[in-house]
């Protein structure tokens, strides 16, 4: 016994058996049972290199998705990690596990929810299905995680030509997906719902969905996660890295920025299409100069040096301003009584004195608010001066309130 265990060749060979065994027909608890029995101890990677091998024997994908569920009953909980590379904080894997954790969180949520159904009243139902439905909308920004594995991961794994393991992976994220989808449909029905019906769908529809989520986390955490930190490279991942605000976060903010030792890193990444990457998504340049045009306020940027690098061309200027002021010297943009107020302004920004200078005025009927932001990068240093300018007129005048919900268009 102690010889299988201790052998790599044969271990792989009484897994991958045991897998055909369950293709079969054989009985899952039975099977499981013996696994337990013989393999305590089940290498990540060995399980990756089985299901790709079988893959590669003929065994369909998607029969390798319907035995999927199975294996991870088979071996949760038993597949050694203690060989597993350490993970930096802000790393793309530390982000995966991070939105795991905040994932779980939202499960655990709904297990609660689902346990109160059997006993619910009539008129708690519609209470718990608003509940229900919120937390499904949380939920559902999985997505986004598995988009970032999708298009981001798994073409590196295929790099290394690890294909099998990422095709059945995708497959169990589109059946979730397709579950989720169908959850949020069945908790938002416009009818009533019975305390009966609320126990039927959570059987059939809801917990199907949620218990997919979580054994994705189970298969990401003990299999995938591990296995890529083995394969790819920091050359990899910061790539992975530059590109994740493409498709965003789930349910988690990274605070912490991954910056990888021996690496070239750029502050800003430019992509082909025009598009410029930022810290919390993508513009195109079009999107940009239009977004600029669109704010209600004009907005100037002065750089290190006080020139004039960029204004804003709102719809309603408050202050003119041309073109002809790109690349002046600030000071030179202003009335000689003020220029000394500018001076000071600017002084204060750069000593790290001040981070803000405020004004208002009232001008032909309107009130007008001025403010001078210090720009500091993420270590501190001075980049410049933003002014801001924005007509508060009436704004000021504005009493009770207006929702979303009383928004009828005009």
């Amino acid at each position: 016994m102690s010889e299988i265990i201790n052998n790599s060749k044969k271990r792989k060979e009484l897994l991958k058996h045991m897998i055909l065994q369950l293709h079969k027909g054989d009985a899952p608890d039975l099977v499981r049972n013996r696994l337990v029995e013989l393999l305590k101890s089940v290498p990540y990677d060995e399980v990756v290199e089985v299901e790709q091998e079988l893959i590669a024997e003929g065994l369909p994908v998607e029969e390798v998705l319907k035995l999927c569920d199975i294996h991870q009953m088979v071996l949760d909980g038993y597949i050694d990690q203690s060989g597993a590379k350490s993970i930096p904080a802000g790393h793309p894997v530390d982000t995966f596990k991070k939105e795991n954790l905040e994932l779980e969180k939202v499960i655990n949520e709904l297990e609660q929810l689902f346990s109160k159904v059997k006993n619910i009243k009539e008129v708690e139902v519609n209470q718990w299905l608003i509940k229900v439905h919120t937390q499904l909308n949380n939920l559902m920004d999985v997505d986004k995680h598995y988009k970032r594995k999708e298009y981001l991961l798994f073409p590196f794994l295929e790099k290394y030509e690890i294909t099998g393991p990422p095709k059945v992976m995708w497959g169990k994220h589109d059946e979730i997906r397709t579950l989720l989808k169908a959850s949020i449909e069945a908790v938002s029905s416009n009818g009533e719902v019975s305390p009966d019906e609320a126990a039927t769908i959570t059987e059939l529809i809801l917990l199907p969905a949620v218990n997919g989520v979580s054994d994705m986390i189970s298969k990401e955490e003990e299999i995938l996660l591990p296995m890529c930190m083995d394969k790819l490279t920091d050359d990899d991942w910061y790539t992975i890295y530059k590109q994740t605000n493409e498709f965003g976060y789930c349910l988690y903010d990274p605070q912490i920025e991954w910056k990888p030792v021996g690496i070239d890193i750029s502050e800003i990444i430019y992509y082909t299409g025009n598009n410029i990457q930022l810290a919390t998504g993508s513009f195109n340049l079009n999107e940009m100069e239009t977004l600029f045009r669109t704010l209600p306020i004009d907005i100037t940027f002065v750089d290190k040096d006080d020139k004039v690098k960029f204004f804003s061309l709102s719809p309603d200027r408050i202050f003119t301003r041309n073109r002809a002021i790109i690349g002046r010297d600030v000071r030179m943009c202003h009335p000689p009584s003020s220029v000394h107020v500018v001076e000071q302004i600017l002084s204060d920004f750069k000593s790290g004195k001040q981070n803000s200078a405020a004004f208002w005025i009232s001008m032909q009927g309107r009130f007008i608010y001025i403010e001078y932001l210090a720009l500091r990068d993420s270590n501190g240093i001075y980049l410049g001066t933003i002014e801001f300018t924005q007509d508060l007129t009436k704004l000021r005048k504005l009493e009770g309130e207006q929702r979303l919900l009383s928004y009828i268009g005009r």
